[in-house]
């Protein structure tokens, strides 16, 4: 008994020490490898590992910051990083070269610290670095994690108590019966004192072992299985078998939504069009499937019949051609994960996936001709198709006072411009719109105003992002 209870013990120990190595090497895959320091008066590329306090980093989109810097100078009209591993934002953060005030201000405050690890989704920059290994962000939560400790539950606080009650009532017991069995000592039948000693010693301690509920641990166990079975068939997965007891007893819980309590992954879920404009504004609304940034999902009108090729509709074709043009981000596949992959702004991978799952016009677009191309290919397949199609001659990044971004690009020996942008800022300088029935252009009224304006209002008091 006493090999099998060290045995358990030394594998509880070993299961502990592997899911702390696991959770430190998922924090090793957030480090850079690279970083581009001015180094003899010149940027070069080199190991993120060689950086020492005081070297001047440039970061553009894409990039890893490799340890925590401090911003001095912008190249571009605003620098956002995406710190959703460190703080959990869903949202990227816009960093700012003014320096900050306070003096306790949390990692959200920090608007002009780059922290290592996150990673910057838009814009150009350069910073100096203050903090490297265990002297940055990341570093202080890999030093807590290999401090932390498991707490115990109340359960076990009150099994415990138990435990340490009933091992002293059981030898109270036990001390008990072998003084009141003294004067049995000298039994003929026991053949002296000290024989007689012995066997009623022998009797008290397997009073206590009979005494000792020896299935308790086993009956608590299964009741925390049976009520993680319960909550999983309310989708709730449980990851340890204490938090069950706790999450028994919860009334409400409080958690920020995104990031926290779903992928932080953006997808495109509703389109709004116009329809037509004959007999009045007629808005048309369509639904995307597909919650992740695999380009896997299809597009159905208001009445849920699948579009078979939405490319074919003239405002689907030209919001999927603006997602592809107006997008600074890169939509790759992993092979080694196995998933598809972000690198820049949320938003903007979404709209990639937008211009995938809509396609191309012609037999392109075919979901067989499609389904052919490996998942590399497919990642980007539709939006590669319109930038070269549409060459990008300039762009206006987007800003704080515009609330827009701009791509002028040249298409068979024409400049068009696209723009994306928040709602207000895209309408308010609209003076024409394309009508999705028929394909033509007509002017903007304040009545076609009007009624976008209230579809956006229902689509934002209904949770989604416009």
């Amino acid at each position: 008994v006493i090999l099998l209870i060290l045995a358990a013990n030394a594998a509880v120990g070993v299961i502990t020490e592997t899911n702390a190595e696991k959770a430190l090497e998922e924090l090793r895959a957030y480090q850079a490898d690279i970083a581009t320091v001015l180094r003899n008066g010149c940027f070069s590329i080199l190991p993120a590992a060689e950086l020492v306090p005081g070297d001047i980093v440039e970061v553009n989109v894409g990039c890893k910051i490799p340890a925590d810097m401090r911003m001095i100078e912008m190249l571009s009209n605003q620098l956002r990083v995406d710190q959703a591993i460190l703080t959990g934002e869903s949202c990227s953060v816009e960093k700012e070269l003014d320096s900050i005030i306070a003096t306790n201000a949390v990692y959200q405050d920090k608007t002009n610290i780059l922290f290592s690890g996150t990673v910057v989704v838009a814009g150009r920059a350069r910073a100096v670095v203050v903090g490297v290994g265990a002297n940055t962000a990341m570093g202080s939560i890999r030093d807590s994690m290999l401090q932390t400790e498991d707490e115990v539950t109340p359960l076990k606080k009150k099994l415990d108590e138990f435990g340490t009650f009933l091992a002293k009532v059981i030898a109270g017991i036990c001390v008990l019966v072998w003084i009141v069995n003294i004067g049995h000592f000298r039994d003929p039948s026991h053949g002296g004192f000290l024989r007689g000693a012995i066997h009623y010693f022998k009797i008290a301690v397997a009073l206590a072992v009979a005494a000792i509920p020896e299935g308790l641990p086993a009956v608590v166990t299964t009741c925390l299985a049976l009520g993680t079975k319960r909550m999983a068939r309310l989708n709730a997965i449980v990851r340890s078998l204490p938090s069950v007891e706790t999450l028994g007893c919860t009334t409400v819980i409080c958690s920020d939504k995104t990031g926290t309590l779903t992928t932080n992954m953006m997808s495109v879920a509703k389109i709004c069009v116009v329809h037509s404009v004959q007999q009045g504004p007629i808005i048309a609304e369509y639904g995307v499937t597909g919650t992740t940034y695999a380009p896997e999902g299809v597009v159905f009108d208001s009445s849920g019949i699948q579009l078979e090729f939405p490319a074919q509709l003239p405002c689907l074709l030209h919001i999927a051609r603006c997602s592809a043009l107006c997008n600074e981000s890169v939509l790759q596949y992993n092979p080694d994960k196995g998933n598809y992959e972000k690198i820049g702004e949320a938003t903007e991978v979404a709209l990639r996936v937008l211009a995938e799952k809509v396609g191309l016009p012609g037999f392109d677009s075919m979901p067989s001709a499609l389904n052919m191309l490996s998942k590399h290919e497919r990642a980007s397949y539709c939006n590669h198709h319109w930038e070269i199609e549409f060459k990008k001659v300039s762009i206006l990044e987007f800003s704080r006072d515009r609330k827009m971004m701009s791509v002028l690009c040249s298409h068979k020996q024409m400049c068009v411009m696209f723009s994306k942008g928040a709602p207000e800022s895209v309408l308010s300088r609209c003076t024409n719109i394309l009508c999705n029935d028929n394909g033509f252009i007509v002017p903007m009224t304040a009545n076609i105003r009007a009624e976008l304006e209230s579809r956006l209002n229902r689509l934002d008091n209904s949770i989604l992002y416009s």
